[in-house]
């Protein structure tokens, strides 16, 4: 039940589907959308960091008529900026040093690390009720996100369809044509780094190679460079979700490892 995105611009829906999005648009992440009243919806907006690397700049939640707006260290409530935690009808919001979480009491859980990767849990009565980057949550891989009726899509064109319309918005549509390069030379290190015995408890929780697909494309990315952005975002997004399905990851981070 949960929808997630992180580092290098990796994607995975809520039907398990795993997928890279470079867009730099704001984009419908997850929404309600049966026709006739949107319980919720949740906009995210990514742009490069002085480094290089994708970062979540904001997040624009709408539960029932509140307006939520989020920054890294700053929470606008309706157009006014609020302490934490903070409680209005039915949504309550936490934050620390680390982490914003809001809890909505219509069935969704937020946490965001205020930088790359941001989790939704959606309660299941939302099945087959949602649209956005995180797919229509109907509990089938493929369809209707990637493959609708007759026509499939590939990630990119996936992505670009869930773009906000804004006419003052200044982005580019990244190109649908570009195929991601095959980076098998980082599996075994990849593989390694994942089983590593403070995973021992996450194998049977997760699907691995999952993971290991999104490490191997985080180190093409970064061509070779000792990068902990790249090396470490996918281990830390395997770690969150081994915590979330019930697992105890050990201490894989060290002093001089992520």
């Amino acid at each position: 039940y949960v929808c997630s995105t992180w580092g290098n611009n990796h994607f995975k829906t809520f039907d398990g589907d795993v997928y890279q999005f470079p867009g730099v648009c704001e984009y419908n992440f997850v929404s309600d959308c049966r026709e006739a009243y949107k319980e919720f919806s949740v906009h995210i907006q990514r742009a490069l960091n002085s480094n290089g690397h994708p970062e979540i700049q904001y997040i624009l939640i709408k539960i029932k008529d509140i307006m939520v707006y989020l920054k890294p260290n700053l929470v606008v409530v309706d157009g006014r900026i609020v302490k934490t935690p903070y409680y209005t009808s039915g949504v309550l919001i936490e934050s620390n040093e680390i982490y914003t979480k809001i809890y909505a009491k219509l069935g969704m859980t937020l946490m965001w690390n205020q930088q790359d990767a941001l989790m939704v849990e959606l309660d299941n009565k939302f099945n087959n009720h949602t649209c956005g980057l995180c797919g229509d949550y109907n509990g089938i891989q493929i369809y209707n996100e990637f493959i609708n009726g007759d026509t499939s899509y590939n990630a990119i064109t996936y992505g670009n369809m869930q773009k906000i319309s804004k006419p003052s918005a200044k982005c580019e549509d990244p190109d649908e044509t570009q195929a991601l390069p095959s980076c098998n030379e980082h599996r075994d290190e990849c593989r390694k780094l994942l089983t590593s015995p403070a995973f021992a408890d996450c194998r049977l929780r997760l699907n691995l190679e999952m993971y290991i697909q999104a490490c191997m494309q985080d180190k093409c990315a970064c061509n070779g460079k000792e990068d902990s952005f790249c090396l470490c975002s996918t281990i830390s997004e395997y770690s969150r979700q081994c915590s979330h399905a019930g697992g105890r990851p050990g201490e894989w981070r060290t002093q001089n490892f992520c």
